[in-house]
């Protein structure tokens, strides 16, 4: 567990951890033929200010990562500071491959506004290049929350999300989460298992999966027909990042997860991410580069 790390001690040890991890793919020498994105979270969050997000287009970019995915509230706030999204991702030489848009699932007053929202996000999308809608659901009080008394419910409003996503030319992904409405094991399998998968397929958060209680690679290996995005995360259960942590150190299994991927066609893209959080360690550029280095070590390739 990270506790009390200074960046020295924190690097000093990320690198030993990708020396271990990494050995079997050193040694056989495998390349691995995914292209690997990343989201903007570790930069800027929901409702970031217009120079984070440039930030993080800009240090991705350089980074060599295959695409790019934001938040839909940072496509409005672009616009409402008279920018578009098209001239930065020019600028920077990346490609907008989804965006993450919160979709409200036990309100109905508050999902009507949410779908509005969602359908002005993904005009923007597609007029950007990008294929996906991360459907993401909303918060709930968890130790009062009753699952089954909104289950058919959520159903039907995340099927007329992925309609109306379809609708637009782009392809829906459900992106369960913790400390929401759809956050279990048994929730994920149960919403995953009853919606109309025409329209909504699955975008899981493999982080997010163990942090729920999940074993994330049983649940990628049960629904992997329809799997078409994900992000990937690790989880270590420390003070920082929410309890995630740069890939390969924490307790996911991170070569098998890729391994399930090799050779699959995904309308969106494997996607690593790392939350923010008071006193990172590391900067956001620095996070990305540990995550880089390690998925380098296991036969991914980058941009040049």
């Amino acid at each position: 567990m990270i506790t009390a790390f200074n960046r020295r001690t924190f690097l000093k040890t990320a690198a030993l951890g990708l020396g271990a991890a990494s050995a079997a793919s050193a040694l056989t020498g495998k390349h691995r033929a995914i292209q690997i994105g990343q989201t903007i979270l570790t930069w800027a969050m929901p409702l970031a200010e217009p120079d984070q997000i440039e930030q993080g287009i800009r240090d991705i970019a350089s980074l060599g990562y295959y695409g790019i995915e934001l938040f839909g509230t940072n496509l409005q706030a672009l616009q409402e500071n008279g920018e578009t999204l098209i001239p930065l991702l020019q600028k920077y030489n990346v490609p907008l491959v989804s965006c993450y848009c919160n979709v409200h699932l036990t309100d109905p007053v508050l999902f009507k506004t949410s779908l509005e929202r969602l359908v002005e996000a993904g005009n923007i999308i597609k007029k950007a290049g990008g294929r996906v809608a991360v459907l993401g659901p909303n918060a709930v009080p968890r130790e009062t929350y009753d699952f089954k008394a909104y289950k058919s419910q959520m159903v039907s409003r995340l099927n007329e999300c992925g309609k109306a996503v379809t609708d637009l030319g782009l392809t829906a992904v459900f992106h369960q989460h913790t400390s929401t409405c759809i956050e279990t094991r048994e929730e994920t399998v149960a919403v995953m298992e009853a919606v109309d998968t025409r329209y909504v397929k699955f975008g899981p958060d493999i982080g997010q999966l163990q942090k729920g209680g999940a074993d994330p690679l049983e649940i990628l290996k049960h629904f992997l027909p329809i799997v078409q995005h994900c992000h990937l995360k690790d989880y270590l259960g420390g003070p920082n990042w929410a309890g995630y942590c740069p890939l390969g150190q924490g307790k996911l299994d991170i070569p098998a997860i890729l391994d399930l991927f090799e050779g699959k066609q995904l309308a969106g893209m494997v996607m690593v991410e790392l939350d923010q959080s008071e006193k990172m360690p590391l900067t956001a550029i620095e996070c990305s580069k540990a995550s880089k280095a390690y998925l380098e070590k296991l036969g991914c390739g980058f941009r040049s």
